[in-house]
């Protein structure tokens, strides 16, 4: 069985709209979980698309050797 915990978007559309401070992914103006006084950025706001691959070594084994794409491709 599963955890129940959502699975935390690498590359979601519009960022902007939630606050990311817990799993309950709030609307930016109603923030039920008390996380502050502010919504919590997406680290693809602040460290740009390519955030997921940042210290991950290319070791040949794990994530980083190509299983996932840590990349979010250009809109438009």
């Amino acid at each position: 069985m599963g955890s129940g915990r959502k699975p935390f978007p690498l590359c979601p559309p519009h960022p902007e709209r939630l606050c990311w401070g817990c799993d309950l992914y709030c609307p930016a103006g109603q923030l039920r979980c008390g996380n502050g006084s502010e919504r919590t950025q997406h680290p693809i706001e602040s460290f740009g698309p390519d955030w997921a691959s940042w210290g991950l070594a290319p070791s040949g084994n794990g994530p980083a050797s190509g299983q996932i794409d840590h990349t979010c491709s250009a809109k438009g």
